[in-house]
């Protein structure tokens, strides 16, 4: 697989589809491979004639890992309420959603990519998020899915949910597959399928194992801060994707997005939960792929929510 370089990270990523198709650029979330973007819902993409490209975040999968020890709950505590700062002497993060959306610039860089349309899940949504407001020119359209636009008021989990989400798996195989598979369903939505996730679980920790990137990558969006007031101003064509059942970043999270960005399109699938299940790829592709078709025609007036089956 090819290598893209921002200063010393070394950012691994993959494509599929056509030289000279439009460029679809594929963010992951907390502590996710890329490969959490399955083949078949690339191929989705490429059967539209979509040059596909996916990578994997720093401190994720085969991209550079964070050196010393990852940040601990108490050192992100401040992070997430700052009037604690001055009794707790914090570990400063080590970098920010600005620094990820850096990474995937240089993975368009270094596939030859002048502008793509990006489309992030999760703490994806965010760095494409902020890709977007920090590199407009780069963006030719922004999909949000399942993300939210940093307020700590919006999308939040229940505080179970939330801690579950952060924990590290036991360490050894069979174990981290049972626990990673348990940590998935408790966030997915009823058309959770067990034995298809076991599958892709199994083949991730033979990829490539990054257990303490997943605190790095924490601290990186509560030291990011809110993007509502930039993201007001953003003037990239964008679509917002979100569950209604989703118990890791609930539906106000969406529905924030979709309202600080001026003419976004709201889209809410009943029975999608923290997850993309297969059954809800077409719809999800075909969402993506129109939005990035009509991303010449800048919608300035505020886009109405569209309920999915």
């Amino acid at each position: 697989m090819p290598t893209a370089m921002n200063g010393d990270v070394a950012l691994e990523y993959d494509e599929r589809g056509p030289d000279d198709g439009e460029t679809i650029l594929l963010v992951m979330g907390i502590g996710a491979q890329m490969t959490a973007w399955r083949d078949g819902f690339c191929d989705l993409l490429v059967d539209r004639g979509y040059r596909v490209i996916r990578f994997d975040n720093r401190d994720a999968g085969l991209s550079s890992g964070t050196p010393g020890p990852p940040p601990t709950y108490r050192d992100l505590l401040p992070l997430v309420v700052p009037a604690r700062a001055a009794r707790i002497r914090a570990r400063p993060a080590p970098y920010t959603f600005s620094d990820m959306a850096d990474d995937a610039v240089s993975v368009l860089d270094a596939a030859g990519v002048d502008r793509a349309h990006v489309v992030g899940a999760s703490l994806g949504g965010m760095i494409a998020q902020t890709m977007a407001i920090d590199h407009p020119r780069r963006v030719a359209s922004l999909t949000s899915i399942m993300s939210k636009p940093g307020a700590l008021t919006v999308g939040l989990p229940t505080v179970k949910v939330f801690l579950n989400s952060l924990k590290n798996p036991p360490g050894s195989r069979a174990a981290d597959i049972e626990f990673e598979l348990t940590r998935s369903e408790r966030i997915a939505g009823p058309l959770f399928d067990r034995d298809a996730m076991r599958e892709y679980i199994a083949g991730a920790i033979e990829r490539a194992s990054q257990p303490d990137g997943l605190m790095f990558q924490a601290a990186a969006m509560f030291a990011s801060g809110d993007r509502t007031g930039a993201l007001r101003r953003l003037q990239v064509p964008t679509l917002v994707i979100h569950g209604r059942v989703d118990p890791l970043i609930r539906l106000s999270g969406g529905e924030a997005t979709a309202k600080a960005v001026p003419g976004a399109k709201l889209v809410v699938h009943n029975d999608m939960g923290h997850d993309l299940p297969r059954p809800l790829w077409r719809s999800l592709t075909d969402s993506i792929a129109a939005h990035a078709a009509s991303a010449g025609a800048r919608v300035t007036a505020a886009g109405p929510t569209t309920v999915a089956p």
